[in-house]
């Protein structure tokens, strides 16, 4: 990477795999930072075989999130392989895990371990539910976290059934703290010449999402649901869907009855005069609107909304948005080609930086692509790496 890039210089070992860490070490990695990925000799990170494709280990799963690391295929139950780690984290300046709680310890990497030898270390960790509690032990994933947050029980009504957010959003939400940390630690570094231990949790991550709706609990007693609101929701039209907020508008409902071209102001009616009322009367005011949207197409309905100073948006499928023409205009698209891929397209870091802007290098590596690359930087000869080779401990 670069040394004009705003990490550059800065060298992480990422023992981290799957989703929520990948994505935490890819964002380091797209502004400068040199990634070593250490995989588990033939099997490499868990989402290398987690999704069937045609490409096998390098499939998109693998590469979304995995892009400008080198990868170090080593066997971390030899103690061959627990020596080569340990010569590389004592120059380190980052190592970063996703493992459950202590596992990283019994590995033998540690952050007392590895700070004795290397002092300005920084040793980073993504767990589920942290060290302590009642739910230590247990194993942290997504849709667990989603559950017991609080998040997945909040949805627009009582009667709409509980599911699962489909796309990973603690797994997101936790890596993006996870690299927020980091680079928290490596400015106190700046000061005081010490690394320290970062850990974050996908528990306290996705209840930390959660500011408002605590802080109203805590102190009122009171759930509020930004779902629930009476005049806003999703609607069927014509072709497709559009969603309305009838917010941050001085009375909306009034904005709405003429956007609608209903026959009265609904904002004139006393039963519909204060909020409570409108929550009170969701439904009904809810059944007015469905009936009429249907009646236009979503275009006509945006630019009817739009008209009237009311927040509105088209429902996108991904691959609509992907195609759509903001999408271009913020380069949220990038390539890279991958030597047995071939050109692979991604989503581009989502962090604009006018002076040291993030950087696409390489493609994800193929399992145990830079072993030798990684091993000659870092002082072993070539004896040395061919031994380890014969002996199994990287491959």
């Amino acid at each position: 990477m670069s040394e004009t890039q705003a990490l550059g210089g800065i060298t992480v070992v990422d023992f981290t795999q799957v989703y929520m860490g990948p994505s935490c070490t890819q964002m380091l990695g797209d502004f400068g930072a040199n990634v070593i990925k250490v995989e588990r000799p033939g099997l490499g990170d868990i989402s290398r075989n987690s999704f069937p494709d045609r490409d096998g280990q390098d499939n998109p799963i693998f590469l979304s999130i995995n892009r400008n690391k080198r990868s170090l295929s080593v066997d971390t139950r030899t103690e061959e392989g627990k020596s080569v780690l340990r010569e590389i984290i004592a120059t380190a300046d980052v190592v970063v895990s996703n493992f459950r709680s202590g596992v990283m310890e019994r590995m033998g990497f540690g952050y007392e371990e590895l700070a004795a030898t290397n002092p300005r270390l920084i040793w980073a960790s993504g767990t589920g539910f942290g060290n302590t509690g009642p739910y230590a032990a247990k194993g942290g994933q997504d849709v667990i976290a989603q559950a017991y947050s609080g998040v997945m029980w909040r949805r627009e009504s009582a009667d709409t059934p509980l599911s699962v957010y489909p796309t990973t959003l603690a797994d997101y939400t936790t890596g993006m703290h996870l690299m927020q940390g980091i680079l928290l630690a490596l400015r106190s570094r700046e000061a005081t010449g010490h690394g320290q231990k970062v850990e974050v949790t996908m528990y306290d991550s996705m209840l930390h999402m959660q500011m408002q709706e605590a802080c109203m609990q805590l102190n009122r007693g009171y759930e509020v649901n930004w779902g629930a609101m009476p005049l806003s929701g999703v609607f069927a039209t014509s072709d497709g869907a559009v969603t309305m907020v009838g917010g941050f508008t001085e009375n909306a409902l009034h904005h709405i009855s003429r956007a609608l071209e209903l026959d009265e102001d609904l904002s004139l009616r006393p039963e519909y005069a204060t909020l409570q009322e409108q929550f009170d009367r969701k439904p009904e005011l809810q059944a007015i609107f469905r009936a009429e949207f249907p009646k236009r197409t979503t275009a006509e309905w945006t630019d009817r909304l739009e008209a009237e100073g009311l927040l509105n948006a088209p429902v996108f499928t991904l691959e609509d948005t992907l195609n759509d023409a903001q999408t271009a205009a913020n380069n949220m698209i990038v390539e890279a080609e991958h030597p047995t891929v071939g050109t692979v397209r991604m989503l581009a870091a989502p962090i604009h930086l006018s002076g040291t802007p993030a950087r696409v290098g390489r493609a994800a590596p193929r399992l145990g692509e830079h072993n030798r690359e990684i091993l000659a930087e870092n002082g072993f000869d070539e004896a040395t790496i061919n031994r380890l080779h014969e002996l199994g401990v990287l491959r």
